[in-house]
């Protein structure tokens, strides 16, 4: 169960992300946004982190929980392809983050922080995991592990030449985007022909040491 605290906080992170393009991440972004929402400064700033590196935590989950409901709320979502889906998340999520977009850079940089790169890792692991649920994924073998582990790398890649992108509607983001999806499909298409490979049995193995063919 959410507890009020926690609305405030879900409530007011994208906000706090918009005023942090201003007022870095801050007690001031926290205060600006708090006043956008009519919500009292001292309930704000007691339901927000204070540092800048739980600021930037909290605004991604809020993103998470942005890009969850907008998939839920698309009529078209539910038709698409594994792959296309999850390349409408990632759109998504740029989507809900561009009028953040100046914040973002220096959000990036307070998790690149040495302190902060478990944080870092562990945002990455549970957007990933959020895309890959709402992409019909259910996997619970090693695939489970390498799918979100790469496609961290996909949206954490895509974040970065979005941010450097000044062409129309992001053209070059989306050729990028579209690049890295590709590799992804050849390599998942690699690993299953590799899985289907007879592969070298090592109690077979190990069999055979004990109880040499005569």
């Amino acid at each position: 169960m959410t507890s009020p605290l926690d609305q405030i906080r879900q409530k007011l992170a994208l906000s706090v992300a918009e005023n942090a393009v201003f007022d870095g991440w801050s007690k001031a972004a926290v205060e600006a946004a708090a006043a956008q929402h009519d919500i009292p400064v001292e309930q704000a700033l007691l339901a927000f982190p204070d540092k800048p590196s739980g600021m930037v935590d909290a605004w991604i989950e809020a993103v998470d929980v942005a890009m969850a409901q907008a998939a839920t709320e698309s009529s078209a979502f539910d038709a698409l392809g594994v792959t296309k889906k999850i390349r409408w998340l990632i759109w998504k999520r740029l989507e809900i983050a561009s009028p953040a977009r100046e914040a973002v850079r220096s959000a990036l940089a307070i998790l690149a922080a040495p302190q902060n790169i478990p944080l870092g890792f562990k945002t990455g692991w549970r957007s990933a995991d959020a895309m890959w649920r709402l992409a019909g994924d259910t996997s619970t073998d090693y695939n489970h592990y390498t799918k979100r582990i790469i496609l961290s790398g996909v949206y954490g890649a895509t974040l970065l030449a979005w941010l450097d992108d000044d062409s129309e509607e992001w053209t070059e983001t989306a050729a990028f985007l579209d690049r890295r999806l590709a590799d992804v499909a050849k390599f998942e298409k690699a690993k299953a022909h590799w899985a289907k490979q007879e592969r070298p049995s090592i109690s077979r193995f190990l069999g055979r040491l004990r109880y040499p063919v005569r």
